[in-house]
Formats: structure tokens, sequence, C-alpha cells
């Protein structure tokens, strides 16, 4: 479906924001492999939702209970392995749970659709075919379709790339206390990418009760034949990385918004966006219980690394167009094994609306444009954040988006919140 944006003048009104997309998958998975627990208002996009029936076909008991809580019996020790494992289009189940196929006695598949087909999983396979599992991706990145056979996991000394993605990390973290004997898994590489997305994993596992030492973001203990024993009651926060979409839709329409977000003590990388709208000069008031956005007509451009939080890039791309010099977004490699290429996809719908970009190998940076087209016709490859990107870019010059059904992944109620603060959409 086509989706229209007209230019708006000014946004207002109160939102409360989607729950967060990664504690809502880690959760359930983790309550999954172990003991009773209830999760309280996690996200129920479609990423969310693929992992949940993942769960399931591994043997956990999932109900809905009341409202958006839902009830998590886990598997224990009673892994069932399935003989085809479905994980759609969501790479963080596919990731997370392809360390835990490893333990498979008997031979089973890990299938995905769309462009996770062509996405990269050689780093973490290799490892694990290195630690005695048995197991075979598609062509020389791993992609999927992914064949284990039976074999079985050791524990011991694990070192793994973290240049390419966290997810691989995570993985790992979330098997290990299931094998018999300790692990040390180092962290190799030049520079370790999202790392924040890491200590999520590690704060949701101990939650569960499984022992973690972090000796330093390199380097992770873990203790063996551990049982998870639930997570208790755990209530997932808000997203701030989508959030982000609203916070940039109020910058770019001179307007003030309230988002209702309760601060807490988890980490999440895309907390840094309250820093980024900050330093480019955004008015932003953070409260126990909301945070207030105002719009300004001067936005400042500047030097961010995303290194650590790579899903602002396409927020900030869009306010980047309207700063006052040119921004320059780097370390940012990572993101072309996204669900598109998110550096030369945008650059290529950038482009389309007649703005100035170049990009590098991990950069993309960004000339403010004085005149940018009108109601072009946006692509946005499938990828749910170039998607709501460029929808709040048309709040400022109108413009029309292929696909925008594709936001579903993790924010099925982008438009109704866009819709409500008053942007008209078709």
């Amino acid at each position: 479906m086509n989706l229209s944006v007209k230019p708006a003048s000014c946004l207002s009104g109160k939102i409360i924001p989607p729950a967060s997309k990664s504690y809502s998958i880690r959760a359930f998975i983790i309550a999954a492999l172990g003991g009773n627990s209830k999760i309280i208002n996690p996200s129920l996009s479609d990423d969310v939702r693929i992992a949940m029936d993942a769960c399931k076909s591994l043997g956990a008991k999932i109900k809905k209970i009341k409202n958006n809580s839902w009830q998590v019996k886990g598997v224990g020790s009673q892994i069932r392995f399935p003989k085809v494992l479905k994980v759609k289009e969501s790479g963080t189940t596919l990731r997370f749970l392809l360390s835990l196929a490893a333990l498979s006695p008997r031979k089973m598949i890990i299938r995905a659709e769309g462009t996770l087909n062509s996405r990269p999983n050689h780093p973490l396979i290799s490892v694990l075919r290195k630690k005695g599992a048995d197991i075979k991706g598609c062509g020389v990145n791993e992609a999927t379709p992914i064949t284990i056979n039976k074999g079985r996991l050791r524990a011991g000394r694990i070192s793994i790339d973290g240049t390419l993605s966290s997810q691989f990390i995570s993985s790992l973290l979330i098997t290990a206390p299931l094998l018999k004997g300790n692990s040390l898994i180092k962290v190799a590489g030049n520079y370790v990418v999202s790392s924040p997305y890491i200590d999520m994993t590690l704060a949701v596992l101990r939650r569960a009760g499984i022992k973690v030492t972090k000796k330093s973001q390199r380097l992770y203990r873990v203790e063996g034949d551990q049982r998870f024993k639930g997570l208790n009651t755990f209530k997932v926060p808000a997203d701030y990385g989508l959030s982000a979409f609203l916070m940039a839709a109020a910058c770019l329409t001179n307007s003030k918004i309230i988002l209702k977000i309760e601060k807490d003590n988890l980490v999440q990388a895309d907390k840094k966006i309250i820093d980024f709208l900050k330093k480019m000069g955004i008015s932003i008031r953070v409260f126990k219980n909301k945070i207030e956005i105002k719009g300004s007509d001067h936005l400042k451009g500047g030097d961010f690394s995303c290194r650590d939080c790579p899903d602002l890039v396409p927020v900030l791309g869009i306010l980047a167009l309207f700063a006052d010099k040119k921004t320059r977004l780097y370390a940012i490699g990572h993101l072309r094994a996204k669900e598109s290429d998110r550096i030369s996809d945008f650059r290529s719908e950038l482009l389309k609306v007649g703005a100035k970009v170049k990009e590098t190998r991990d950069e993309l940076i960004i000339y403010p444009t004085s005149k940018l087209k009108t109601n072009c016709l946006i692509d946005p490859h499938n990828d749910h954040r170039l998607a709501m990107a460029f929808a709040v870019l048309g709040l400022k010059t109108g413009i029309k988006i292929k696909n925008i059904e594709c936001v579903n992944k993790s924010y099925p109620n982008f438009l109704q919140d866009l819709r409500s603060l008053g942007a008209k959409t078709i």
C-alpha cells in the first residue's frame, strides 16, 4: 500500500510510545528457557510475534492473561527442537536462537523470508562449528536456510568478531549457561558495534537468575550447567528508538508534543537520541514520567557517532536536511546488513527528494538543502525505519511512500500515533 503524507505546520498532543521491541524479544526468548514469567506491556510488532511463535515451537507455553500481559512457562531442560524453525523476517529471533539450535540432537532447518535470506550469519556459525556444532548456512555469508545436524555444542573459550552485529554475542550469552562447563566469550575485531544491546541481554539474563561476569566490553565469563528461573514480573520499557520518529516529527514542524515515558534504569542504546537532539538545538525536557519536545526553526548540524545506536541514523539523516551546516553520521558500516543497506538505500531515496548526500564505507555526510522536491514517491526497500523516517520528512515537504505496511515490523501503530498528533495521511 502506498501512503501519502501531507505537510503539517504544527503537531501537538500526548502519546504513549510503543514498548521496546528489543527488550520484548529478549524477555520472551529468555523466559521461554525456564521458570515462570509474567511479561507486561510487550511490543506486539511483527518481530515480537515471530519470536513468540518461535518460543512456542521450542516447547514454551505462552498465553495472554489480561490486557497486554502475558504468562510464559519455560521449557527448562526439555527443549523441543522442531524439524523446521521459522523466523520469517526477524533477524533478532534468528540470531538469538542460532546458538540454541546448535544443541539440537537431531537434524533441523531454520528458514527465513524476504531480505533476511541474504543477511550474513557467518561470524556466529563459524564459531559454533569450531565448538562442535554440525551447522551450515547458504553461501559464503552462511545465510538462511540454515541446517543443523546432530551434534553437541561444547563450552570453553570462544572468540567471535564484534564488528558486524552484537546479536551474535547475545546469542552465545543466552546459550552458554546451558552448556556443560564454563565458557569465556571474547569479542574480537577492531571495535564492538551496538555494545549497549549486549548489556540489554545481560540485564534480562540476570533477571532470570543467570550468572554472567562481564570482565570488560570484550570479555564475558559464563558459568555452565545453569537453570533459567524465569523473569517473575517483567515490565517492558518504552522504545526510545521508535519514539525518536515522533520526536523528529515535532522538531521539523516546530511543534510541542509529550511522550509518556517513565524514567527507568534499563540500558537502551537509543536513549542517546536525547543527547543528539539537544546537540542539534532542540528543546527537550525529561521528567519522571514524560518527555516534552519542542521543535525549532534552527537545527544545528555536526558530527554524530552512531556505532552503538545505528537505528537512529534514519531519524538524524532526515533532521540533517534542515540543519545549519553539514551533518556527518559515522561508524555506521554495520548498517549495510540490516533490513536494507541502510546507508546506500537511504542515500538513494534522499537523492530523489533533491538532497545532497555523500557516503563512504561507514558514514553518511548530509548537507542542508534549501529547496527539496515535494510529493516524491519513495521506496523504503521494505525497511521499517526508512519508511518511518520518510513519513517524518513528508510532514515538511509532502511525500508518497511505497509499502508503508512494512512499519508493522516494529511499530504497528505508527501512523495512528502520527495522525493523533495532527498529521494528515491518506
